[in-house]
C-alpha cells in the first residue's frame, strides 16, 4: 500500500441509490489531501441510481482493503440493501477497524440493519427518523451527527455538509474551510422550505403522501429487522 496515503475512504454504492447522497460527499472528499477514494460495490459493473445515472465502481467488496472511513448512501434501493447479506457483512467487517463508520440519508438504515448504530446518536432523512429509532439508534434531528466513531448525515443534500464535517475531523478545520470556499458552497435556497420545520404541515403532508408506499414498506421491513436484532424492542 502507498505509504503516503493517510485516509482510505470507501464510498459504497448500490442499485437504486440516490446519486447525490454519494456524489455530494465525493465532490468534497476527493479534494482531501493524502486520501484514496474507493467506489465500492459487489462487482465492477455499472450501478444505476434511482435517477438513472450509471456509476462505475473501482473496487469490489471482496478486494477492498481495510478502510479508515466507510460511507453508505440512501435512496429507494435501501429496501433491498437492508436485507442484503453481502452488503451487511461487508459493513460489519469494515467497521471492525474503520476509524469512522458513516452514512447519508437512509444509508443510516442500512448501517442500522447491520447492527452498527445501536446505542449511537444518529440521523437520516426526516421522513425515516422514526425507523432509525427501531434499530436502536438515539434519533437526532440534526443536519450532521457525530457520536464517537459514527458520523451520520440527513437527507440527500446534507451529504455536502457531512463531507465538509468529515474533512474537518480527518484533516482539520482550515482544510475543510478551503474546500468549502473552493466549491463555493454558499446555500441560498430559493424557497427556504427544505426541512419539515420550515415547510409547514400542508407541504410536509404532501411529500409524505407521495412517498407513502415507499415509507410504509421501509417501516415494515425495518420493524422485522429490528425484531431480529433485539426481539424485545419492537
Amino acid at each position: 500500500m502507498n505509504q503516503d496515503i493517510k485516509h482510505r475512504i470507501g464510498l459504497v454504492i448500490f442499485p437504486g441509490m440516490t446519486q447525490l447522497d454519494i456524489n455530494g460527499p465525493l465532490t468534497v472528499l476527493h479534494r482531501t489531501p493524502n486520501s484514496q477514494i474507493y467506489i465500492l460495490w459487489k462487482n465492477l459493473d455499472p450501478v444505476t441510481s434511482d435517477e438513472g445515472l450509471k456509476i462505475l465502481p473501482n473496487q469490489t467488496f471482496a478486494e477492498c482493503p481495510p478502510l479508515d472511513v466507510v460511507c453508505v448512501p440512501g435512496g429507494p434501493g435501501h429496501l433491498e440493501m437492508i436485507k442484503d447479506k453481502e452488503m451487511l457483512e461487508f459493513l460489519q467487517k469494515q467497521s471492525q477497524q474503520a476509524k469512522y463508520v458513516t452514512s447519508v440519508c437512509t444509508g443510516a438504515l442500512i448501517l442500522g440493519a447491520a447492527g452498527l448504530l445501536q446505542g449511537y446518536r444518529a440521523t437520516c432523512h426526516w421522513a425515516f427518523l422514526e425507523q432509525l429509532g427501531y434499530l436502536g439508534a438515539q434519533v437526532c434531528r440534526e443536519r450532521v451527527v457525530i457520536d464517537r466513531d459514527r458520523i451520520t448525515g440527513g437527507g440527500v443534500t446534507a451529504g455536502i455538509d457531512f463531507g465538509l464535517i468529515l474533512v474537518k475531523v480527518l484533516c482539520g478545520e482550515q482544510t475543510a474551510k478551503f474546500i468549502e470556499l473552493l466549491l463555493e458552497y454558499n446555500p441560498d435556497p430559493p424557497f427556504g422550505v427544505g426541512s419539515p420545520e420550515k415547510a409547514g404541515k400542508e407541504l410536509v403532508a404532501l411529500v409524505q403522501q407521495m412517498g407513502k408506499e415507499y415509507i410504509e414498506t421501509s417501516r415494515q421491513e425495518i420493524q422485522q429487522i429490528a425484531k431480529k436484532l433485539n426481539p424485545t424492542s419492537v
